[in-house]
């Protein structure tokens, strides 16, 4: 069993910044992807971005050179910087993990909102 454990959602202005940050314990495994993702109300859950235990990141084409992935192994840690917000950015958004093609977990959810 793995146990995410998010933090960091909020209320932004448009423009602004946020950091989320996902905190893995249990039975970890050393290769391992984790990621965010997000879900709007009325909408699927998609991909913002994961990263390979080793550092490789994947982005969807919406984040791309506004939000940044990061992973501390050492913590069990994955980070999502946020900059320049939009409103469409507005979500619940998901931390997950997944490993040996069999483990995938999710965590609880924070909630981002970008509003004037």
């Amino acid at each position: 069993q793995v146990q995410l454990v998010e933090s960091g959602g909020g209320l932004v202005q448009p423009g602004g910044s946020l950091r989320l940050s996902c905190a893995a314990s249990g039975s970890i495994f050393r290769a391992n992807v984790m990621g965010w993702y997000r879900q709007a109300p009325g909408k699927q859950r998609e991909l913002v971005a994961n990263i390979l235990s080793g550092g490789f990141t994947n982005y969807a084409d919406f984040v791309k050179g506004r939000f940044t992935i990061s992973r501390d192994n050492a913590k069990n840690t994955v980070y999502l910087q946020m900059n320049s917000l939009k409103p469409e950015d507005s979500a619940v958004y998901y931390c997950n993990y997944k490993s040996r093609g069999i483990d995938d977990y999710w965590g609880q959810g924070t909630q981002v909102t970008v509003s004037s």
